[in-house]
């Protein structure tokens, strides 16, 4: 590892405007929220206000709020240092980046097929393509993936932000619309949401909601969306913290939502196929508008997501190379690199055959590798923001260290709880 100082920041043209636009200022948030919310999390979160009540609402809150300390941790270093995270990493050693390197083609393709599952559950729900409802869940699967590569590699950055903006406000009315429709014990609720409690057999759930809510690897996304919308220096950091702190709001509402619709219904299950049960008993509360316009908001929510891996991914491939190259960042325009594109199609295409593979052992055993990302995110940010002779005078205050500790010590817990489960699995009965 190096202790030579980084170089300095990139300039920046233009200081940060107070007439900016929502998507000039927020555009970046929405796309953490629309992507770190997927199709795992809305069905962890409702199962779990299913199994143990409202009494859970502040693991969402928690949980969103930390995901927001670490994305901070990301913005501060790459405007502070005018380097990418993965560049700050690469001062560790090869082991590290290479390491990383085998962690994100891993991820990669298990999060795409999961991904690419999901939405095909979601448009086999609106519209089946087929009596048999696997081939339907396939063909839309497919569909799902194909289009997404088609939108993200010709609709350019603006019009990718301006989607996934619309697919955020769909998910956004639907699930919330069901929330208050669905009526919740409300004064419970407000409990729920304040004090921190942990019913019985809560344990687990409280762990998912922590862990699962707002994403993983999606939040190094973040740098590089930054970087599109031109945020390069310190005097963007307020933009970023008010941004991200938007986004991350908007996350924990997603979440608490999803536990206050399962707290009202009685569901028993696990995978996609509870999503069609909540829509059947929200319909049966609501009706037929609950039922349609929580299926609408799932498939928001999926679909925006694999889009936000579609789009944002591609970079962190795209940067390694880059750093491998030795290639400063201010001369690579990496979304229109062969490496981004390449990827870009790669995740679109290479994860299709897990629509007809049995490969659970498969993603149990990527489970354990991928329970650390989160601890060594937290840990590196610590080092990394708190080095004067690396970040300068920009480095962390005390709220922000002790949120990253905070951080570190929880993502161990969830990360040993997911791997140990993992491995249980593993074994067999």
């Amino acid at each position: 590892m190096t202790d030579s100082a980084p170089p300095p920041a990139q300039p920046t043209t233009t200081a940060p405007s107070a007439r900016l636009g929502l998507l000039a200022r927020f555009g970046p948030g929405m796309l953490v929220a629309a992507t770190g919310v997927g199709a795992g999390d809305l069905l962890t979160a409702s199962l779990g206000g299913s199994a143990v009540g409202v009494s859970i609402l502040w693991a969402a809150v928690v949980g969103a709020v930390l995901k927001g300390f670490l994305n901070e941790g990301i913005a501060r270093w790459q405007l502070a240092t005018g380097t990418t995270l993965l560049e700050g990493w690469a001062r560790f050693g090869s082991a590290l980046r290479y390491g990383f390197l085998i962690y994100l083609l891993g991820w990669s393709f298990f999060t795409g097929g999961a991904l690419i599952s999901a939405c095909g559950a979601a448009g086999d729900a609106l519209w089946p393509l087929s009596a048999d409802p696997e081939t339907s869940r396939r063909l839309w699967g497919v569909l799902h993936s194909l289009v997404g590569l088609g939108l993200v590699w010709f609709g350019g950055f603006r019009f990718f932000e301006k989607l996934m903006a619309a697919c955020t406000g769909l998910m956004f009315v639907a699930v919330l619309f069901a929330a208050v429709g669905s009526g919740p014990d409300w004064s419970a609720a407000a409990r729920g949401m304040v004090i921190p409690h942990i019913p019985k057999n809560g344990t687990g759930w409280v762990l998912g909601l922590l862990g699962g809510v707002g994403g993983t690897v999606t939040l190094l996304s973040y740098g590089y969306w930054i970087r599109q919308k031109g945020r390069e220096g310190m005097q963007w950091l307020r933009t970023c913290q008010a941004d991200l702190a938007v986004g991350y709001s908007l996350t924990a509402m997603f979440g608490m939502a999803m536990v206050l619709i399962g707290s009202t219904l009685q569901l028993q299950g696990s995978g996609l196929k509870v999503a069609n049960l909540l829509a059947q008993r929200l319909g049966e509360v609501l009706g037929p508008a609950g039922y349609w316009l929580f299926l609408w908001g799932f498939w928001g929510a999926v679909f925006s997501s694999l889009l936000g891996v579609w789009e944002g991914v591609p970079y962190l491939f795209a940067d390694f190379l880059r750093i491998h190259r030795k290639q400063p960042v201010s001369q690579v325009d990496l979304r229109n690199t062969r490496a981004w594109r390449g990827y870009l199609v790669a995740l679109a295409l290479v994860p299709l055959p897990m629509l007809w593979a049995p490969l659970q052992r498969a993603q149990l055993a990527y489970a354990v590798v991928g329970a650390l990302f989160m601890p060594l995110l937290a840990v590196t940010l610590l080092w990394m923001n708190n080095r004067r002779d690396w970040i300068g005078a920009q480095r962390n205050g005390w709220l922000i260290n002790a949120a990253l500790v905070a951080t570190l010590l929880l993502f161990l817990w969830v990360g040993s709880d997911e791997a140990l489960e993992a491995l249980r699995k593993l074994r067999g009965p």
